[in-house]
């Protein structure tokens, strides 16, 4: 008996002593990032789970609410499972576990999930960014921003070529020790969904500032497209080392200079295109002021040369040849004299105001040629551009330029293209990764975040799509189907058009680009189930970044609460819907009229124009809840905009307080 009793003992011993080797091994269970403590998951559905184990185990996810879900580990150790979750509340508990392993997750919530996603306003925290962006009454909203049921985890920034399934970041529960962190949109957007639900809210902010929308959007997506074929090749054979280092072993090349002093020194054998008779009647063309670097759809670093000839009636003064900043050297030539140069690439800021004698130049044409040299990073030229008299006159310089590539930095060296014939058509594509490149976005920082089972989106980005607006009527939907098609539902998708900005430094209205952007924006509602805020009335021309954020959200969380969770509000400012000719009149119907139109001051800001697209200011009226234009210039009315410029001021809204989207009937 004895004998018995201690083989049995032995047994439990040896068991328990493998069990014990068993855990000490690190624990399998691997959960993607968005699967950990103090996560929201969206209420009263079958939410995704998903990570990796030991091939071939059976693993089981338990909630404390009683639901329970189990799936068999696949030979390569990956899992993916659905659980039903109840309706909102909290906190829960959930253990995932095989056999000899189990993971714990703690402060679970119950509640509405939104993915929140876009460029700088999207990303711009409750802090703002002092001294010179700034969110309205921070300070305050960050003290009393204490919901332990408002939660955001943010997605740390990452960038890649293929898609990725893992990322950084991590669900913080609201309080004034974190949200000062979160992105502010996203915030107010949650605090009013919040209070008006009296459930949890959960954001996954997933956001880069800078970035255009094809960076958000899957390769397959932007094929389709057809825009950016030359640079997803490129993207498709990254390991195309051996073409790009062939290229480059044509050229002659100098280590990059270091300090002022070489760059101002720096010989690149170009000189011929300073000169006022060289032919630069084959070089390509770009607008400046812009950025420059990408004009060969990917990065480019190095030297390139910008010729253009203007015009000069006045030759009784001295000028200045004045520009806000060039990204990052320059040297400036005056029919072939030297006027100005910033050599180092602490002056990307700097402005340039060079003294031009008028002993320099001619009644007529002369050429200016600029060299610019762009170390890393976008290289831009920024406005005002101008030739200035010393008797006070103006001479704008933007516009088309000529432009050649003269020498290219290419793994810390610098390569000397000359003067000599350059075929770039011979060239490989070579990749610079960084956030403007199409796909990248979407590969590290969208992808790794699907099938995690949102409600649906908002978004905030255009600015860095302006100037592309016919691309974006094209980009901007094709987005939004791509990420409908990854998730397998079409989920509600709600944007903010993009504020009244100038985009220029030049007193030309002809030069405004914001409004094509906007109305891009607007025509994007014809795609289902999305929503825009109209921001018209709480931008900054001064500032790309408005500070009222508070509004954007609020205006975010309307369009939810009535389309997606049944409160009978009125969610959206007038939106153009179509005209009518009556005699010399034009007839503009809206809809999201709310109780009434109502203007805010004089109405202002309409336009209309015959056949020939000749626009003239329109005296407006509102008369039974339209809009009557009217000018006595226009005998034959046939198209309407309102607000057609980068600094409209609104005027039109609902009674409700809403404003109206600008907008073209072209």
């Amino acid at each position: 008996m004895i004998n018995k009793l201690t083989y049995l003992l032995f047994s439990i011993f040896l068991s328990a002593l493998s069990f014990s080797q068993e855990m000490s091994v690190k624990n399998p269970i691997e959960l993607n990032a968005l699967f950990s403590d103090h996560m929201v998951l969206q209420q009263s559905s079958k939410v995704s789970f998903w990570g990796s184990c030991t091939p071939n185990d059976t693993l089981s996810v338990k909630g404390s609410w009683g639901g329970k879900s189990s799936t068999l580990v696949d030979p390569n150790g990956n899992w993916k499972l659905d659980l039903e979750t109840p309706k909102a509340g909290g906190p829960f508990t959930i253990e995932i576990e095989t056999k000899f392993y189990k993971k714990s997750l703690v402060d679970v919530m119950i509640g509405e999930v939104w993915l929140a996603s876009g460029q700088s306003n999207m990303e711009m925290p409750l802090r703002g960014w002092p001294p010179n962006d700034v969110i309205n009454n921070s300070k305050e909203e960050i003290e009393k921003s204490d919901y332990s049921e408002i939660r955001m985890f943010t997605v740390q920034r990452q960038l890649s070529l293929k898609p990725m399934k893992t990322f950084k970041g991590s669900w913080k529960a609201s309080s004034p020790e974190t949200a000062a962190e979160f992105s502010a949109a996203a915030y107010f957007f949650a605090r009013r969904l919040h209070k008006t639900l009296n459930v949890p809210i959960g954001i996954i902010n997933s956001s880069w500032g800078g970035t255009p929308v094809e960076a958000w959007t899957s390769s397959r997506q932007v094929k389709k497209t057809g825009d950016f074929d030359s640079i997803l090749n490129a993207i498709n054979f990254v390991d195309n080392q051996k073409g790009i280092s062939d290229w480059f072993s044509k050229w002659k090349s100098l280590d990059i200079p270091v300090g002022d002093k070489q760059w101002d020194e720096l010989v690149v054998y170009d000189s011929e295109f300073k000169q006022v008779d060289y032919d630069d009647s084959q070089w390509d063309e770009v607008y400046l002021p812009g950025q420059f670097d990408a004009i060969i759809q990917t990065d480019f670093d190095g030297v390139i040369w910008f010729r253009k000839t203007v015009h000069i009636r006045d030759l009784d003064s001295d000028y200045t040849l004045a520009i806000e900043a060039i990204d990052d050297m320059d040297v400036i030539y005056v029919n072939g004299n030297k006027v100005g140069s910033f050599a180092g690439t602490h002056y990307s800021n700097s402005k340039r105001a060079y003294k031009v004698p008028k002993t320099f130049l001619n009644k007529g044409a002369n050429t200016i040629a600029i060299r610019a040299i762009d170390v890393g990073g976008p290289g831009t030229f920024k406005g005002p551009m101008l030739l200035i008299s010393d008797s006070g006159s103006k001479i704008s310089l933007s516009g088309y330029w000529n432009y050649r590539m003269s020498a290219e930095i290419y793994k810390s060296k610098l390569y000397l293209y000359g003067t000599e014939h350059l075929n770039l058509n011979d060239k490989p594509t070579s990749i610079k990764v960084n956030p403007k490149l199409p796909t990248v976005l979407f590969n590290a920082m969208i992808h790794p975040l699907v099938p995690y089972t949102i409600k649906g989106t908002i978004w905030y980005q255009g600015e860095d799509n302006v100037g592309r607006a016919e691309q974006y009527k094209r980009l901007f939907p094709g987005m939004i189907s791509d990420w409908r098609e990854k998730w397998n539902y079409d989920f509600p998708f709600y944007f903010v058009q993009i504020a009244p900005f100038q985009y220029h430094g030049e007193n030309n209205t002809a030069l405004d680009q914001s409004q094509k952007l906007r109305e891009a924006q607007r025509i994007t509602l014809n795609t289902k189930n999305t929503g825009m805020v109209v921001t018209m009335d709480i931008g900054n021309f001064n500032n790309i970044h408005p500070s009222n954020k508070q509004a954007v959200g609020n205006r975010l969380a309307g369009l939810a609460l009535l389309n997606d969770y049944g409160k009978q509000i009125v969610a959206s400012g007038p939106l153009f819907k179509g005209i009518k000719r009556q005699a010399d009149i034009l007839v503009v119907n809206f809809d999201q009229i709310g109780s009434s139109l109502i203007s805010k001051g004089n109405l202002r800001g309409f336009e209309i124009a015959g056949a020939d697209k000749v626009y003239k200011t329109a005296e407006a009226k509102i008369i039974n809840n339209t809009i009557e234009l009217s000018a006595s210039t226009v005998s034959n009315p046939k198209y309407a905009r309102y607000g057609w410029s980068d600094k409209a001021v609104p005027c039109l809204f609902n009674f409700e307080g809403l404003p109206a989207s600008s907008f073209t009937s072209e």
